[in-house]
């Protein structure tokens, strides 16, 4: 595998393979990698394309200073699991390599009523930083696909509205399914934090979704969220949301619509640690 620091160098290489004929299947992550990422990996052997990482602890993403600092970091961990997985290219950028001139010279985008709703709600600048930081990868790393997870939903439909408005028409987004858990919990970095009795039941928010999903016939969803709040509560989270969308553009359901594509959506506190999950119905 090779690793770069500098995007000079990444342009240079990227240039080289594309010249060769190859595709780029680009995986963005944090870091703290777990086998949701490398699923990420696999999808693009698959595609046939050349699997390029980054991992880039963005600080212009986290609204809460104190979130950043206890992100998980295991680089050297993160990189051997890369190797196994097939990965051939990780790009390791730091902060001024990113943003040479200062995160606040650095662009950012409006993403309307996406930023207005559940994870832009209840996390400020959130998606600004997102958007900043991945307009930034995709102008570097230009690829051909882009690879994410669908665990974070709502981040998914904000990069696609970013790469509509970039221009990017010829990018693929390949959404890859949420890996799970034994017990259904959502893979994550953040679970890593989690306590030994906090994991016990942190499987409950899975639970929570699976319950949504099955009560669509014979309730309503205003029971059904009551219900899952309650259960949330309970168990020791304090919950963020439990909403229901059009899985198509995140607009809020008051009940459900047999109709239209809908989405599921939790974010909870246990302790300190925010976890989010959601599932299509």
């Amino acid at each position: 595998m090779v690793i770069f620091k500098k995007i000079s160098d990444i342009k240079k290489y990227v240039s080289a393979e594309t010249g060769k004929g190859h595709k780029i299947g680009f995986v963005p992550t944090l870091g703290a990698l777990h086998e949701g990422h490398l699923s990420l990996i696999q999808k693009a052997l698959e595609d046939k394309m050349l699997p390029l990482c980054s991992i880039f602890l963005n600080p212009t993403q986290f609204n809460d200073i104190r979130d950043l600092e206890k992100y998980p970091v295991s680089t050297e961990a993160d990189i051997e699991l890369l190797l196994k997985a097939g990965c051939e290219v990780l790009f390791m950028p730091d902060v001024n390599e990113m943003y040479p001139g200062g995160e606040s010279h650095t662009r950012t985008y409006d993403f309307g009523y996406l930023d207005t709703i559940l994870e832009g709600a209840k996390r400020p600048g959130h998606f600004k930083g997102v958007g900043q930081v991945v307009a930034r990868l995709l102008e570097i790393v230009t690829p051909d696909n882009l690879y994410l997870g669908q665990k974070d939903y709502q981040q998914c439909m904000v990069i696609k509205k970013l790469a509509v408005m970039m221009g990017l028409d010829k990018l693929q987004i390949v959404i890859c399914p949420t890996l799970r858990e034994s017990d259904g919990l959502a893979m994550s970095s953040r679970n890593r934090r989690l306590t030994e009795p906090q994991r016990i039941v942190a499987s409950t928010i899975y639970q929570c979704l699976v319950s949504i999903q099955s009560k669509q016939q014979i309730s309503s969803f205003a029971i059904v969220r009551k219900e899952c709040e309650d259960i949330l509560t309970a168990k020791g989270f304090e919950p963020d949301y439990v909403a229901l969308a059009d899985a198509r553009d995140l607009t809020i359901l008051d009940d459900y619509k047999k109709d239209i594509p809908m989405v599921a959506l939790i974010a909870a506190k246990i302790g300190e640690i925010r976890l989010i999950d959601n599932l299509l119905l």
